[in-house]
């Protein structure tokens, strides 16, 4: 068995993995007497088991057949005692079912490896990553979702098939690749290769399977999401790459094993940059046509036999002389160290352990185009030089501007003590020559060293340095942006107020718009409150208040927002507005305006003008900003930094995966809410929103989460991924059901007369329908099962949802028996358990926003002049980037906190942070550190927060 296996390292070392090499020995041998065995529709879990094995490297083989109570399959998981540790060993594993080919993970590895086909040239054998992957759920699956088979939230089965498999193999494993570069544990980028390949959403991962994924945040599932389309992307790139190599017959074993070591898209150019067809070639190309290929290697490898003078051809250009031969070989000699993976592994390493900085000074053409106000802006890059180690992602992003706008020159500097090691590394380590080399040939393999580090290969680290700063400052800006939304997202709702919305102006006049505490348009209107006229239409705006009992006036932050500030503040002052007391409050407009003209507006609003449109979405900011924000394409909100200049894709699908993730965790309403908002509930669309309106318009309310599997479009997979997310009022359904009741009563009277006809069954089957209290939690339905267990265990009744008698029965049982100990008696899982709970305590109508902060209203106004350097002031955290926090102090400029200042001492211990920075919309107490009126510029320095 080993014999064999060690035979066949041999015949295909050229493209295999050390890694699977070494773990080969780890396999069990006496299940090869298993092979006989016919194979069971399961064979592939048992081979994931194994493989999953190979993972933790340590681990014994022998687990493999513990028994356990549990004969189900399951994805990965760790040991539920020690969730919070790195797992030794898996958790439930099965034990493997009498008909089961134990050989089947052997059956296609181990047999590949050691049977006689010899290995393709284009895809290797192994097809390593299709194991790695297939941690696949039990049988084939039945089209319905059981929900009490799996209460403790076990994925739904499969719904396409038990098989997956990488559509692109590669000489490394995505898995360990994937668990590297995101730092995860490779048995979550295990079971999330398999979650994502089945299509399920972000949120509903989140939520609902925490223990397959060790409890990760949202955002970091959206990093290991990334970084998989980003290593599927390399593979893709390098197959297609193969294939037309092979076409061109360019394609040798040595350039087929570079080709699929490859990790990055960088490391494939570099490959497969000298085959492109397109140009004249490189250098090594011309002098290899030339015929000087055989005394470059012959100067490697016998370099006594080789005579340069025999290659001199007078009338060949590149052969004239002996210079010109010198000169073709050196080319060629550079290009094969350029491209060598141990060579080029050599001065990577070596740049890791010294001093490499990147440059920027002011280039000499920018102050001839550039505009004054341009050069300024980038006066701190004007000479900037920082270790690539330290660098600050802003300042890569600011750098690459200045770059871009031909301000500043860049340059990655990589001392010269790096290239003398490495020339000498290379002629008397790597590139030694097998015998003695005469003096000029001596001189000449130096000249190439030299050659391919100048030429080739430091023009490859700069691009590979300033590559990955780029891209991880991108990456971060990004995630940036994401963040600053989720805060801004998830403010508090101001509920129950009637409010103004004002969008000011100066020549066009302040826009209003009046709303009732259920969104509704009650007044628009228009004043002129900057041209002489303020006084007369103080009169008009006190009838509309005093009208509509309104005492909250809500100032959009854009062109004379100042003026309108004061105008509205100096009447409060001076109580005009009595008996109203009336405060207002100032709210980003960030994209109000394209709003206002877009199709969704249009539709909502077709009577109004476009410019009171937007003082209407000005005033529902206030009182439901989620509900608002998702009208507005996210990048337009305004909470990013160097958003243009980052990658539009990335950025988009980051932005939209986080309004989902927002809007999702709080839920809506299936029955109130709007189209836009259901668009972005996970699993939902633009056409399911769309028939789910229909479905409601067509039949009335919703009564039940199962009622929605009866809208067009919505299986089985979509419907597991937004039923958790879907909400339904009891109250509202309670009186629907009875006035149906009612309705039905009445009408069954005239079916006996024969009046109804067919129509009996319809409406019947409609009562049967019942509302089910669970449906108005964050429970999920493949739960309810358990959630009723539970509810019988702790002696409570659906209908208490909410109450305070709920919490007293779950707080007795959990203090007796424990939380695990609940869980371990309900066959759930802790996560679950702690969900359930949850769903049944929270009172009814709790929203996640609420522990977030509201808007903050006032009455006065300080003004920029008015500042003072010691001054403490309270603000409203309004952008955060990675050098430091924005405040609005309400002085028309935002104050800057640098990040240096912002200490976990100072943040409050209260609030559950996904980070140490604070985010939009957190009330902080500042001390003003200096004002520096010429440029507009205000530091702060932060007290705490609020």
């Amino acid at each position: 068995f080993f014999f064999r296996s060690s035979e066949s390292e041999e015949e295909e070392e050229e493209w295999e993995p050390k890694s699977k090499i070494a773990r080969r020995p780890h396999l069990p041998k006496k299940t090869e007497a298993k092979t006989e065995k016919a194979a069971a529709p399961r064979s592939t879990v048992a081979r994931n088991k194994v493989k999953k094995v190979a993972i933790k490297e340590e681990m014994d083989v022998s687990l493999l057949i513990a028994p356990v109570e549990d004969d189900k399959m399951q994805l990965l998981k760790p040991k539920e005692e020690n969730a919070g540790t790195k797992p030794k060993s898996l958790n439930r594993i099965p034990e493997v079912p009498k008909k089961m080919k134990i050989n089947s993970f052997q059956g296609k590895s181990q047999n590949s490896l050691v049977s006689d086909e010899k290995p393709s040239t284009s895809v290797p054998v192994v097809k390593q990553e299709k194991y790695e992957e297939e941690f696949a759920f039990d049988e084939q699956p039945s089209k319905k979702i059981k929900l009490n088979a799996y209460p403790e939230g076990k994925p739904v089965k499969n719904l396409g098939g038990s098989k997956i498999k990488e559509e692109f193999e590669m000489n490394w494993d995505i898995v360990q690749a994937l668990s590297e570069i995101t730092n995860v544990e490779p048995w979550v980028c295990a079971n999330l290769i398999q979650l994502f390949q089945e299509e399920n959403t972000i949120p509903f991962i989140a939520r609902y399977r925490k223990e397959l994924i060790n409890n990760l945040e949202a955002d970091a599932l959206r990093e290991v999401q990334h970084a998989l389309e980003e290593l599927r992307t390399v593979a893709k790139k390098t197959h297609t790459m193969i294939q037309k190599l092979k076409k061109e017959g360019k394609l040798s074993s040595c350039l087929l094993k570079g080709l699929l070591n490859c990790r990055t898209l960088e490391e494939l150019d570099h490959v497969s940059s000298p085959y492109k067809t397109g140009s004249k070639g490189t250098k090594a190309q011309r002098a290899k046509q030339l015929g000087l290929e055989p005394a470059a290697l012959s100067l490697l490898q016998n370099p006594v036999e080789l005579n340069l003078f025999s290659y001199i051809r007078p009338n060949t250009k590149g052969l004239a002389n002996i210079q010109e031969v010198e000169a073709g070989v050196q080319h060629i000699l550079a290009d094969i160290f350029a491209k060598d993976k141990d060579t080029l592994d050599f001065i990577r390493k070596l740049c890791q352990q010294r001093y490499i900085s990147i440059q920027s000074t002011l280039a000499k053409v920018s102050s001839k185009n550039g505009t004054e106000k341009d050069i300024d802006k980038f006066q701190l890059y004007h000479e900037f030089s920082c270790n690539i180690k330290n660098i600050q992602h802003h300042q890569i992003l600011a750098i690459n501007r200045g770059e871009n706008l031909k301000i500043l020159t860049v340059k990655v500097n990589i001392p010269d003590g790096v290239k003398n090691e490495f020339c000498w590394w290379c002629v008397n380590e790597r590139w030694r020559p097998k015998q003695f080399l005469k003096p000029e040939f001596m001189r000449l393999l130096r000249s190439s060293v030299e050659d391919a580090y100048k030429r080739l290969i430091y023009p490859l680290l700069c691009r590979e340095f300033r590559s990955k700063l780029t891209s991880d400052a991108e990456k971060e800006s990004v995630m940036m942006f994401g963040r600053n939304l989720r805060q801004l997202l998830l403010t508090s709702p101001v509920r129950g107020r009637v409010l103004m919305g004002v969008d000011p102006g100066y020549k066009h006049g302040c826009k209003l718009a009046i709303i009732s505490p259920t969104s509704q348009i009650l007044h628009t209107d228009v004043v002129y409150l900057h041209s002489g006229q303020g006084f007369r239409e103080a009169e008009k705006i006190k009838r509309l208040l005093l009208q509509y009992n309104c005492s909250t006036v809500v100032i959009g932050n854009g062109t004379a927002c100042r003026e309108t500030e004061a105008y509205f503040a100096d009447l409060i002052m001076k109580k005009y507005f009595a008996p109203l007391d009336v405060v207002y409050c100032i709210v980003s407009e960030a994209g109000a305006s394209i709003y206002s003209v877009s199709p969704e507006a249009t539709k909502e609003m077709p009577d109004l003008d476009p410019n009171l449109r937007s003082a209407v979405s000005i005033a529902r900011r206030v009182q439901d900003p989620l509900a608002e924000l998702v009208k507005i394409e996210p990048k337009h909100i305004g909470v990013g930094m160097y958003q243009h200049d980052v990658s539009q894709t990335l950025l988009k699908a980051t932005l939209d995966s986080v309004v989902e993730e927002c809007v999702s965790f709080v839920g809506v309403d299936i029955n109130i809410c709007s189209e836009i908002l259901l668009r972005h509930i996970a699993g939902l669309n633009t056409n399911r929103a769309k028939n789910i309106i229909e479905w409601r318009e067509k039949n009335g309310p919703f009564i039940n989460r199962e009622q929605l599997k009866e809208v067009k479009g919505l299986g089985p997979k979509t419907f597991q991924q937004c039923a958790g997310f879907i909400r339904f009022n009891q109250e509202y359904i309670k009186t629907f059901c009875s006035n149906k009741k009612n309705e039905l009563g009445s009408r069954a009277l005239l079916t006996k007369a024969g009046a109804l006809g067919k129509k009996k069954s319809k409406l019947t089957s409609c009562a049967s329908q019942l509302p089910n209290p669970l449906d108005q939690t964050c429970i999920h339905p493949e739960s309810y099962n358990t959630a009723m267990r539970f509810l019988s265990l702790i002696g409570g009744n659906a209908n208490d949802i909410g109450k305070s008698d709920m919490q007293q029965k779950v707080n007795m049982v959990i203090q007796k028996e424990g939380l695990e100990g609940t869980a371990k008696r309900l066959n759930t899982t802790v996560h679950t358990l702690q969900l359930i709970i949850d769903g049944l305590t929270q009172p009814e109508g709790y929203d996640i926003r609420t522990d977030f902060d509201k808007p903050d209203f006032k009455r006065s106004i300080v003004c920029f002049e008015d500042l003072s350097v010691g001054a403490v002031l309270t603000g409203k955290v309004e952008n955060a980037t990675p050098f430091g926090v924005f405040v609005d102090i309400g002085v028309g400029k935002a104050g800057l906190i640098p990040v240096r200042s912002i200490t976990e001492a100072k943040l409050s211990k209260v609030k559950k942070r996904r980070s140490l920075g604070l985010g939009p919309g957190e009330r902080v107490e500042v001390k003003v550190l200096n004002v520096d009126i010429p440029r507009s510029r205000i530091t702060l320095d932060l007290i705490r927060v609020l």
